[in-house]
């Protein structure tokens, strides 16, 4: 990360931390809030499932003790010894999913929980515009 104050980032957060929590939305909501996050540098590690019907930020750990936004659920998870076979192998920690945004491309080692709130918020506004055109 640059200290240069203008506002730049270095790409390449690497690893996820130890441990983690895990925001779920439905896929087109967390679609257009990662897009949101890319554009403001904000975007941790991000997994889909492999239906395509959700997708999960990792967030700092304690988030789930205060998430309460509605359409969302935000969990503990990472059990220690999974996630150090799971970083080794550069696979995702969770069963049944893929990387949307990778730790190796993120701007951050986990989304920050304000923004991804102020995201979420600005997509679903996003959604709800473009299906009344």
């Amino acid at each position: 990360m640059s200290d240069s104050g203008e506002g730049s980032r270095a790409i390449g957060a690497g690893p996820v931390p130890e441990p983690c929590d895990l925001v779920t939305v439905p896929a087109r909501h967390g679609l257009e809030a990662a897009d949101i996050l890319r554009l403001r540098d904000g975007v941790g590690p991000v997994l889909h499932d492999r239906s395509g019907d959700t997708l999960g930020f990792l967030v700092p750990p304690g988030t789930a003790d205060c998430w309460d936004l509605p359409g969302s659920a935000c969990t503990q998870t990472y059990v220690r010894e999974a996630r150090a076979m799971a970083s080794a192998a550069g696979e995702p920690p969770v069963a049944g999913t893929g990387w949307l945004v990778p730790p190796s491309v993120a701007y951050a080692h986990a989304t920050e929980p304000a923004e991804l709130r102020a995201a979420l918020g600005e997509a679903a506004r996003t959604i709800e515009a473009a299906s009344r055109v």
